[in-house]
């Protein structure tokens, strides 16, 4: 029997989506609210962060806390929420311009401090929202509105980069497997301290048709194919030259996250200064 499917914090005056049809942030949109409904969360305890981009737009569709904030800094905004009220599920959302480009240094910083935040990126391989140029995780050779002649920088490894900074939990999937995305979602909002949700999402309007992709569908089926298993990955020849990646859970932690580590330094100073 079929679960059901519920999406309480739905914003629904906020629809119809503004994205492209063909785009895979309404999918994300999806999985992330069907976790916040399985986590039975209440709009008052959730704060929605976003920066700047396609994916940036999603806090319009969801009813609960939101700071929309500036290209890049969406982590830095959450980590002063967080610390100024640690008891809300701070959820950050961003996309690979956003979030790996602009604000590469502030996520690796965010993963390092282990802070204890949901970050949700969806990554369709450039900047969709500002015409299509290229991004820190778009793969070398690709044909971008800044690189007609094909990338000649390497694309970095999102997950990889998180994990190596010290994150407590770092996950990917496509959406072409939309329940497997908010499985991990569902597993990254529990995990105390910094969890990170890679979404792999077509850009259907830009990266796409530049690519020989030249419709929804074929994104799709290639997300699909290109996503495989560590042991897959590890069997394949340059399998990240041929554009393949990892899916699933790839780091799952129980270090301390800030909050704990920053209280307990603290209460010990107090303890020191005879509880003054």
């Amino acid at each position: 029997m079929a679960q059901a499917v519920t999406r309480s914090l739905l914003n629904t005056s906020a629809l119809p989506l503004m994205w492209c049809a063909g785009c895979g942030n309404g999918i994300v949109l999806n999985a992330l609210l069907c976790a916040l409904d399985e986590l039975q969360m209440k709009k008052e305890d959730v704060l929605i962060v976003t920066g700047i981009g396609c994916w940036g737009k999603a806090d319009d569709y969801i009813s609960a806390n939101a700071l929309h904030t500036t290209h890049g800094r969406a982590l830095t905004y959450a980590t002063g929420a967080k610390a100024a009220n640690p008891k809300l599920n701070v959820i950050v959302l961003m996309g690979d311009g956003d979030g790996t480009t602009i604000g590469g240094n502030h996520l690796i910083h965010t993963a390092r401090r282990n802070m204890d935040l949901t970050a949700i990126i969806v990554n369709n391989l450039n900047y969709g929202m500002t015409g299509g140029q290229y991004s820190a995780t778009t793969p070398s050779g690709a044909i971008t509105s800044t690189s007609v002649g094909g990338n000649p920088e390497r694309g970095f490894d999102v997950c990889d980069l998180v994990r190596a900074a010290g994150a407590n939990f770092v996950a990917r999937e496509s959406v072409a497997s939309g329940m497997r995305l908010k499985s991990r979602i569902v597993a990254g909002i529990q995990k105390k301290g910094f969890s990170l949700i890679e979404a792999m999402s077509p850009c259907t309007t830009l990266f796409g048709p530049r690519n020989q992709m030249k419709n929804p569908v074929a994104m799709l089926r290639s997300l699909k194919e290109r996503g495989v298993s560590q042991a897959k990955f590890d069997s394949i020849e340059n399998a990240a030259k041929q554009g393949y990646f990892v899916t699933g859970v790839i780091a799952d932690h129980n270090d301390p996250d800030f909050t704990t580590s920053y209280e307990a330094e603290r209460a010990a100073i107090v303890a020191v200064k005879g509880g003054k």
